[in-house]
């Protein structure tokens, strides 16, 4: 009989074998699938719920999150469309903190213990993979960088040491530059309709996830 860490990533491979399947035999129509995710769509679809807009829009963002085919950023952009700079960056934040919450705890409940029997209790629990604060830090650097793939990420801390309200926060604080500019330029976008937003988009997000990380490498140069 199978010990509850192996039964853990059974019942996680057997999950994942038919998701797998699915894009392998049937690629055409997932990718049809995921171009429906462009931000007119998804802002139709926001205004078409009305009340429950904002739901909506935080469901999509956590699935987002935990599905990693599904693309995030023509959901900020439709959420700032559809309800302004502050509210939509504060649904995009729920939904993103939320979907990195269950990313982390799916991995620590199914990958965690796994790990820990295969090599050892010892391996983790003498901080291989990081101290707290690195750990913290990694997670916070990593989320200030959108090319940084947002749900490995997640999924990794959840099989490190790193202990949740510190993963929380870092995620938190990570994530709402992006968050913020994303809905902003939806916004933007549908009163003025920018020409060129992709690029000013990239740049944007270049110039505000890149100063931080900039400005501490310049900071602990400077006290060595």
């Amino acid at each position: 009989m199978l010990s509850a860490p192996n039964r853990r990533l059974a019942i996680l491979i057997t999950a994942a074998i038919p998701v797998a399947a699915v894009f392998l035999l049937f690629p055409e129509q997932v990718e049809a699938i995921l171009s429906r995710f462009d931000r007119d769509r998804i802002a139709a679809l926001v205004d078409h719920a009305g009340f429950w807009g904002p739901v909506l829009i935080i469901l999509l963002m956590t699935g987002a999150v935990v599905f990693s085919p599904i693309p995030s950023a023509p959901i900020a952009l439709a959420s700032g469309a559809a309800f302004g700079h502050i509210y939509g960056a504060i649904y995009v934040l729920i939904g993103a903190e939320a979907g990195a919450m269950i990313a982390f705890f799916l991995a620590r409940y199914f990958g965690r213990d796994a790990i820990q029997q295969w090599f050892g209790g010892k391996l983790i629990g003498l901080g291989f993979l990081g101290t707290q604060g690195m750990l913290m830090w990694l997670v916070f650097v990593s989320r200030l960088m959108p090319f940084m793939s947002f749900d490995l990420v997640s999924y990794a801390a959840g099989i490190s040491n790193l202990v949740f309200w510190r993963f929380a926060v870092a995620t938190l604080a990570g994530i709402i530059p992006a968050s913020f500019l994303l809905a902003h330029f939806g916004g933007e976008m549908s009163q003025n309709g920018l020409a060129g937003s992709g690029l000013w988009i990239a740049l944007g997000l270049g110039v505000v996830t890149g100063a931080p990380v900039i400005w501490a490498m310049i900071r602990s140069e400077n006290h060595r």
